[in-house]
């Protein structure tokens, strides 16, 4: 950064503080007004009219001695700073003894002076002062300006001088009572608000033989130009243009070029890029880029001239992102790519001849600097015989081995290692332009060689510290993963010979290798690298393996246990943002291209339960996966076997797949707006498909090979594909379907009776629109057929509503049950109560009463804490306490339970089942009571 740029962004210097002989006082809300008249006139006793009327007058001999005398009186006045009220006067008298010069030049020295002023801090007496003469000020700057067109050299170089004052002015050389210094941006937005930029801009054609004055007007602009506003004013003034065409002017100082990239610079940062790159997008202005570049390239030693290289190319690569941008037409293009190659591929062009790059950091950022310029360029096809001239597929192939300990290179390790990842990146944007300069380099075998050396292990530790090399801090990652992104894009360009040639040379297997190795050592370090890594891998076999079967038979079943293997898991990862959900679009691509197709490759993937794990998938509900899997199971229901293992299929709550398919399909109508009632029955019976997209959208006439709204419906949502799953799945034997699946079950079975309807209905209405009248036959054909269709929404509305019926007379039924179940409850409820109370009423035993008593006590308190039926509670008190009562001291059993309490015609009950597990119904009357010393009596059956 030059000394005048950083003075630039420093503020000006505070105010010098108050005479201490004056005793300090606050400063007033309003401002420093001061009722002492001797402060009050200080710049009284100039009369800023009479001066103008003065310097106005042309007739008279003693007149310019007078003139002189009088503005030399102003600069003494003013020698401390010009008020804001004093401004336009001031000014007005500049601009006069300014047109005054070219026949008097005795006024140049007058209008220095007041420029020198201008160059001070302004000076306002209240603190509204900047507000209120703002509009003078700003009147008044920009009249610095105008006053660039007087063809006076000292003039002009005094003007920008003063602009330049503006950015780090110094403070008044003595403080002045009652006025303060204005705010030491004021300048700058006034400047801004005059627009001084743009007059600015327009003196440089003035100047163009006048390199002391254009240099001072590029420091003027280099300043001006940090200002987003003034970077506006300077564009539509085409300061881009102007500047970068004379940007190879002679210049024995430096300061053009230096001054003019730095405006540039600033231009591109603070506004419109798209708008410079259109002005500098020219021949004018290239072949000016052009020169500068070759002249500093093959003749700048020094770091600053490398830097300012750098600079230059950075320019250019960003007009080159223009395709309109002439860079072939002016020769720009094949000097780039020989800059770019010719330290790896020998060339006896003189440019280059001698030339060496060195390590230092600038020859390294330009080496990056031209690869990346090559990405840019080779976007415009005619490039192409360009980059096949310059050998570059060749050169960037030199950076795609192992690194040669050995080989003295001018890059460091470091160096080196980021250049060799970016020379394979670069790889990626060219070769698929250039396949035959590809595959003459022997470009599969070098890159498979290089992936190969990727995976296994030895000494050699990246270090990972670039943009290239994120995630590359000792291990291989960076570089496996930017060959992997070379070998996708050659694929994806579904040429047979570049794809045969890496089938050949064993591509599917070491790719499955490399998969297998990854997930077996996983390293949560890099794991989003391993999953992007993971993710290139199976692309590039599904690219491989699509319509190709015995590319599928070598996939086979280790293809299909990594596909199995990423399957599993953890749903959870999905929403961790690191790359899974990449990885499971990868996957779900991969076995629609390398399983689907391949019967011993379905059958092995059905054997492992890999249509589980796609249900599983499903059933998460994520709307961006449901197309894609429901694509497969269509593909996969092809196969004979696939049947069985989506019917044994159970997700969460025993949901079968058939359940979950309907439950999808509800949910796909919700948000397609289709009209349904509570019950998910059909409201419109001659449109029962449409969406709300479908009814906003009028119906055009279009062409035979255009799709309608309708045919288009189909592949937008993914209806179709679950009526063709269901319907492989046969609509009459699917298992776990409640009444409301049944409800929606009716619609998916007609669906492509409604859609060929809606067809229908949309040629009806093409035909009216385009006002066609239709023979007896074909008019009736068309009834009839929209008759049927309508017939059928109607047909299965019909069989809906009894469906409905139907589950609302079991709901009946069911209800009648359980409160027949209730009531019965209550009668037994009834009865164990009084057969409670007829045995306490026979027992006279005061030990045994006690006994009941607390029995009851705790059954009560039981049944508080149960949902047992209170008798049931009573059942089990009177069997297990009351079998043994105390009897006159003595233990007691008891026979059998009376018959009132477990007789008669709730005896067979599922309650009393379950209390009392009894074979032959309840038991008999009590015929008599033993003492333990007797023997048993037999219980009557």
């Amino acid at each position: 950064m030059s000394s005048a740029e950083a003075v630039a962004t420093t503020d000006a210097p505070e105010p010098a503080c108050r005479n201490k002989s004056i005793s300090p006082r606050p400063i007033p809300v309003i401002g420093v007004v001061s009722p002492d008249e001797e402060i009050q006139g200080i710049f009284k006793p100039m009369d800023l009219n009479r001066i103008i009327t003065l310097l106005e007058e042309n007739d008279k001999d003693d007149l310019e001695e007078k003139q002189l005398k009088y503005v030399k009186k102003l600069v003494q006045c003013y020698q401390n700073g010009l008020p804001l009220r004093d401004l336009a006067q001031i000014f007005k008298i500049l601009n006069l003894c300014a047109e005054k010069i070219e026949k008097q030049p005795r006024f140049t020295e007058s209008a220095f002076g007041i420029l020198k002023l201008c160059g001070l801090p302004f000076l306002k007496k209240k603190l509204s002062d900047e507000t209120t003469y703002a509009e003078d000020t700003a009147n008044s700057i920009a009249l610095l300006g105008e006053l660039m067109k007087i063809p006076n050299s000292e003039l002009r170089i005094q003007i920008c001088k003063c602009i330049v004052d503006f950015y780090h002015a110094e403070p008044p050389k003595k403080h002045i009572p009652g006025y303060q210094q204005a705010s030491s941006s004021y300048k700058i937005k006034m400047a801004e608000v005059g627009e001084l930029a743009k007059t600015m801009v327009q003196s440089v054609i003035l100047l163009e033989n006048q390199l002391v004055e254009k240099l001072w007007v590029l420091k003027v602009l280099q300043h001006l130009s940090t200002s987003e506003v003034n970077c506006t004013i300077m564009v539509k003034a085409q300061a881009a243009s102007r500047i970068c065409a004379h940007l190879n002017d002679p210049d024995p100082s430096g300061q053009l070029l230096f001054r003019s990239s730095e405006i540039l610079w600033n231009l591109l940062e603070k506004s419109s890029k798209e708008e410079i790159i259109q002005q500098l997008s020219n021949l004018e202005c290239l072949l000016a880029l052009k020169e500068v570049f070759k002249n500093l390239f093959m003749r700048g030693y020094s770091h600053y001239d490398r830097q300012l290289r750098n600079d230059i190319l950075v320019i250019t690569t960003i007009i080159a992102q223009n395709p309109a941008a002439p860079m072939i037409e002016c020769g720009f293009t094949r000097d780039l790519i020989l800059f770019a190659t010719f330290n790896e591929v020998k060339s006896q062009n003189p440019m280059v001849k001698g030339l060496k790059l060195s390590n230092s950091y600038e020859d390294f950022e330009l080496k990056k600097l031209l690869f990346n310029i090559i990405v840019i360029l080779c976007k415009d096809l005619t490039t192409v015989q360009l980059l096949i001239d310059g050998k570059v597929i060749l050169a960037l192939f030199t950076y795609v081995k192992k690194p040669e300990k050995l080989k003295i290179i001018e890059w460091s390790a470091a160096q080196y290692e980021e250049l060799q990842l970016h020379a394979i990146a670069t790889l990626s944007s060219v070769a698929p332009l250039l396949i035959e300069e590809y595959m003459s380099c022997q470009g599969n075998a070098r890159v498979l060689a290089f992936l190969e050396w990727c995976e296994h292990e030895d000494s050699f530790f990246s270090h990972g510290n670039s943009f290239h090399g994120t995630g590359g801090r000792g291990n291989k990652f960076a570089q496996m993963r930017y060959t992997l992104r070379l070998l996708r894009a050659m694929v994806y360009l579904e040429d047979e010979t570049v794809n045969m040639d890496l089938c050949e040379k064993g591509i599917i297997q070491q790719l499955i290798g490399i998969f297998k190795n990854m997930i077996s050592k996983p390293d949560e370090k890099v794991e989003a690298i391993a999953l992007e890594i993971q993710s290139d891998i199976l692309l590039i076999l599904s690219g491989l393996c699509e319509h190709h079967s015995q590319r599928k038979e070598i996939f086979g079943t280790k293809g299909v246990d990594i596909v199995l293997q990423v399957m599993k898991t953890d749903p959870k990862k999905l929403q961790s943002g690191l790359g899974y959900n990449v990885l499971l679009f990868s996957t779900l691509d991969s076995i629609w291209c390398c399983i689907l197709g391949c019967y011993s490759s379905e059958d092995y993937f059905l054997e492992k339960e890999g249509i589980f794990l796609l249900l599983d998938v499903l059933s998460l509900n994520q709307k961006k996966f449901c197309n894609l899997i429901l694509g497969i199971m269509v593909e996969f229901c092809d196969n004979p076997k696939t049947s069985a293992h989506v019917n044994a299929w159970r997700g969460k709550k025993d949901q079968t797949a058939a359940s979950l398919l309907i439950k999808l399909w509800r949910k796909e109508e919700k948000e397609l707006g289709v009209k349904r009632d509570k019950y998910g029955k059909i409201i419109d019976t001659k449109k029962p498909l449409f969406t709300s997209f479908q009814e906003e959208q009028k119906i055009m006439p279009l062409p035979a090979n255009c799709p309608s709204i309708a045919v288009m419906d189909v592949a937008e949502n993914i209806r179709a594909k679950i009526y063709a799953v269901l319907g492989k799945l046969d609509f009459e034997n699917l298992p776990g379907l409640s009444a409301e699946d049944f409800i929606t079950l009716c619609i998916i079975h007609r669906y492509l009776d409604f859609k060929i309807g809606e067809i229908w209905n949309e040629v009806c209405e093409e035909i009216k629109l385009e006002k066609l009248r239709l023979v007896t036959s074909d008019k009736k054909s068309l009834e009839s057929i929209t008759a049927a269709s309508e017939n059928i929404g109607k047909m299965v509305a019909s069989l809906q509503t009894e469906m409905i019926e139907s589950q609302a007379r079991q709901d009946v039924q069911k209800e009648q049950k359980v409160y027949a179940k209730i009531q019965a409850t209550h009668k037994q409820r009834k009865l164990a109560n009084k057969s409670w109370e007829d045995f306490l009423a026979r027992t006279s035993n005061a030990k045994t009463l006690k006994k009941a008593k607390r029995f009851q006590e705790k059954a009560i308190e039981s049944s508080k804490y149960t949902e047992r039926p209170q008798n049931a509670i009573l059942h089990r008190t009177v069997i297990k306490g009351l079998n043994t009562t105390v009897s006159s001291g003595r233990v007691v059993t008891v026979e059998s339970t009376p018959a009132r309490l477990l007789g008669g015609p709730l005896a067979d009950t599922d309650i009393a089942l379950k209390t009392l597990p009894i074979c032959g119904g309840a038991l008999q009357r009590v015929k008599a009571i033993k003492t333990l010393n007797e023997p048993k009596k037999s219980i009557p059956t």
